[in-house]
């Protein structure tokens, strides 16, 4: 049994709650957040789950095998250096930290205390995704020419934009990037590998955050292949859920396309034809984005217990923060930024 305890018990909290409780070799123990009464709302519907609200005395009291970190950004950098004085694994929830000058030493210091850290970027688990991807390596569309993504949650717009949910957006100097366009350099990465440069123009269109919240991103790959992130978090798509894929994507290569839409429906179009072909792919519809939360806790469950492969390690997603630096560099100077190997 993985003897689990998780810290942060707000919005996001319940994805990973309840993925973890569906494991039969995982054992929940513990749920800790700094305002004891949230703590125990959240755990309220768990069985024999202690509560706390101070993260030492939890560690001290139940002894965890991993620590599930679902806090703000500005918290981990505490929070993992209270797990590497305790020898205890981490999973934490992107953004890795408040920078990559913070995320490479927490990365050194947790890996020069012998413990794992793995970070939750669970978009590249998205069942549509995994479908994509297998399309992909089966060469159903040729050579890739260009994937684009439109991120358009349409949760953006107001003077009370993000509050109810997750007020820190609010006040993030970084965000549209930092925050969201980050999953899609992981899922990018995941579908066409290693981008060798990026070029980017960003915005901020509703003055009552502090951050950017829509802009343009290219990245460019092997090849000449391309990829567009396009994100306005102010406008929407058609969608029955639209935090569901939080937009759409098109993926053109010689042989065809393939369309991703808000309701995750997957069709391909061949090269020269009008009519589409919807490719259907098992998937359920919980918690967030298809299970993906579950399916990412589990594949670092299955790394700890078993010690099958990890995608998401800290010294991994590194990569994704120098990407990201990158973009913010791309967009002040004003040009495209080479990317080191």
């Amino acid at each position: 049994m993985l003897r689990v305890a998780t810290i942060g018990a707000g919005y996001f909290s319940q994805f990973h709650l309840e993925a973890w409780s569906r494991m039969a070799d995982v054992e929940l123990v513990a749920v800790c957040d700094s305002d004891l009464a949230r703590a125990k709302e959240a755990a309220n519907h768990l069985k024999t789950v202690s509560t706390f609200d101070d993260a030492q005395a939890m560690i001290d009291a139940v002894k965890p095998d991993l620590i599930d970190i679902i806090t703000p950004p500005r918290t981990h950098e505490t929070l993992l250096m209270l797990c590497a004085e305790a020898g205890v694994d981490a999973v934490c929830q992107k953004p890795f930290a408040t920078d990559l000058t913070t995320a490479k030493r927490l990365t050194i210091l947790t890996e020069s205390a012998g413990i794992r850290v793995n970070i939750h970027e669970n978009f590249r688990f998205q069942p549509w995704y995994l479908t994509l991807h297998e399309a992909l390596k089966a060469g159903r569309i040729g050579d890739i020419f260009q994937i684009t993504f439109r991120l358009r949650p349409g949760d953006g717009q107001g003077e009370l934009a993000y509050k109810d949910r997750q007020p820190y957006f609010r006040k993030m100097p970084r965000f549209l990037v930092h925050e969201t366009a980050i999953h899609f350099v992981d899922v990018f990465r995941y579908l066409l590998g290693e981008p060798t440069s990026v070029q980017a123009h960003l915005t901020r269109l509703n003055p009552a955050i502090v951050g950017e919240d829509a802009g343009l991103i290219i990245f460019e790959f092997e090849g000449g292949i391309r990829a567009v992130f396009d994100g306005n978090r102010l406008a929407d798509h058609v969608a029955r859920n639209r935090r569901r894929t939080m937009g759409e994507m098109l993926l053109e290569g010689s042989a065809g396309t393939l369309t991703l839409d808000g309701d995750a429906r997957i069709a391909f179009r061949k090269h020269g034809e009008n009519e589409t072909e919807e490719i259907v792919y098992d998937w359920d519809d919980i918690g967030f984005g298809g299970d993906c939360v579950y399916r990412c806790s589990r594949h670092i469950a299955d790394h700890i217990l078993y010690g099958s492969p990890v995608a998401n390690s800290a010294r991994d997603y590194l990569k994704n923060l120098e990407i990201e630096e990158a973009i913010y560099r791309s967009h002040e100077e004003g040009r495209r930024i080479a990317l080191s190997g």
